[in-house]
């Protein structure tokens, strides 16, 4: 086995072991949150190169909990147009494509809402509200109308966004959620949320629509992750897809020998405790490497981001063994955080 070998996912069969993991494309949409040409395009041509399996990036479920201005939307019906033009590009491809939806929690910017919720009050965040109960009720409700329009709109799935220090993971996080009633406190009641809006999409959506989690393999710690890991598993999402934690996670340490970064030993290490498959991230790169992930056993699936940015036929060129157009790493930050247009080595 190797990623070019298939895999199935809730009954649904990706051609090979490769994904695109949810990159932002900033400026690209309006304060609307509408699907523009540029996001259709890039999709697609990345679809073309051979990819098996294409995650949206972060798109906002609620106006008032966007990461910032102009990010991608499915918080309207409006959105749904767009996206299914996305979904139409990919497919025509073989790939299979994901939306991941998000709500950005405590780290929404001043200039999208004046109040930023979140699971308790940030001290560090004088604009930092604790969500009351009707408020977490209101929001499962946009998560999981956000996945009925994700389907409309004929994507395979979504991927609800629990890393990154977003609000998913700040229940999670015992570093952040101090709440005392039944959302805070031990593993069970943290991910009291993330459960109610997978058991919420379920009921929504058809038994062959995939419900995948990014979550953050420290939540804070690994030992968390891990815990937290195991409880999705049970809740029924049919991926995990490990990355970190944001500011608050705190980063393990890496044995001597171990030829990746802490964000893929972290998802090595949830893989050996689960069943559903893992898929990990971070500065993969090569296909060797990626090779020598998935042919060990250590992850199920790997995703591979700036490198398939700077190179959309990533996948075709692995499995012909042509040389890759690698991202050479921009400091002090990629360019594409700017303007995607921007990266010096962009088609």
């Amino acid at each position: 086995m190797d990623i070019h070998s298939p895999i199935t996912i809730n009954g649904i069969t990706i051609k090979n072991r490769i994904a695109l993991p949810p990159i932002v494309n900033f400026g690209w949409s309006d304060s609307e949150g509408i699907v523009s040409s540029k996001h259709i395009a890039h999709y697609e041509r990345i679809a073309k190169g051979g990819t098996g399996l294409i995650i949206v990036e972060a798109t906002c479920v609620n106006p008032t909990g966007k990461i910032f201005s102009y990010q991608l939307g499915i918080w309207d019906d409006k959105h749904v147009e767009g996206l299914s033009k996305i979904a139409e590009a990919v497919h025509k491809h073989g790939a299979k494509i994901i939306i991941q939806l998000n709500h950005a929690g405590l780290s929404t910017r001043k200039a999208v809402a004046e109040k930023a919720l979140g699971p308790s009050v940030d001290p560090e965040n004088n604009r930092s509200v604790e969500l009351t109960r009707e408020q977490i009720d209101g929001l499962v409700n946009s998560f999981v109308i956000a996945a009925q329009r994700a389907h409309l709109a004929g994507f395979d799935g979504v991927e609800l966004h629990g890393a990154h220090g977003y609000l998913l993971n700040q229940f999670a996080s015992s570093a952040i959620n101090h709440r005392t009633d039944e959302y805070g406190g031990n593993h069970g009641n943290r991910l009291r949320f993330a459960h109610q809006i997978i058991k919420g999409i379920r009921e929504v959506s058809p038994t062959s629509f995939i419900i995948g989690y990014r979550m953050a393999g420290c939540s804070p710690t690994l030992n968390d992750g891990i815990e937290i890991a195991k409880l999705l598993q049970a809740y029924g999402v049919h991926y995990l897809h490990v990355s970190h934690g944001g500011e608050k996670g705190i980063n393990p340490s890496v044995p001597d020998g171990f030829a990746f970064n802490h964000v893929v030993y972290m998802g090595t290490e949830v893989k050996k405790q689960v069943s559903v498959p893992v898929m990990v991230v971070n500065q993969i790169k090569l296909p060797e490497r990626a090779n020598m992930l998935v042919s060990n056993g250590l992850a199920d699936m790997v995703a591979i981001g700036r490198d398939m940015l700077t190179d959309p036929d990533w996948a075709t060129k692995a499995k012909s063994q042509e040389p890759i157009n690698l991202c050479i790493d921009c400091q002090p930050r990629c360019k594409r955080y700017t303007k995607p247009e921007s990266c010096p080595l962009a088609e």
